[in-house]
């Protein structure tokens, strides 16, 4: 039986936002970092347009939207609508997963240079022996 010669897996396309490397730590952090921001910014804009007499100037309500989304909340302002009490809520929840995407993040990077460090990370090496095999397996298929 007749088989044909088996080639090697075509390595995976890259996401057009993505890259070839998918998700790193790097890009995890910048994307967090950037979405909180936006966050802060456009809850300062929408407190700012929606209450101008607790937040009468773009600075206070950035102010407001900084110390929230760190989950300080000094109480120096507060906001007294249910759409503000409901922007104050989306901002401290955008708080808490930058806390946690913070942490996992470092956390990730410190363990995967330790395991660099040891010589544990052994992905180079799987990926090198993957190579070999798939080089002997051509090398068969071509004696037939």
């Amino acid at each position: 039986m007749a088989s044909s010669p088996a080639s090697p897996p075509s390595p995976p396309k890259a996401h057009p936002l993505l890259g070839k490397k998918g998700i790193t730590a790097t890009r995890a952090l910048l994307f967090i970092v950037g979405l909180t921001i936006f966050v802060v910014l456009v809850s300062a804009f929408v407190m700012w347009i929606s209450d101008d007499q607790e937040f009468n100037t773009f600075g206070r309500s950035v102010w407001w939207s900084v110390q929230t989304v760190t989950t300080v909340g000094y109480g120096d302002v507060v906001p007294d609508s249910t759409l503000g009490r409901f922007v104050a809520g989306l901002v401290m929840l955008m708080g808490v997963a930058f806390i946690s995407i913070l942490s996992g993040v470092t956390a990730s990077v410190l363990v995967q240079n330790l395991r660099q460090r040891r010589g544990l990370d052994r992905t180079e090496l799987l990926l090198e022996r993957v190579e070999d095999l798939h080089r002997r397996l051509d090398e068969m298929d071509s004696r037939r």
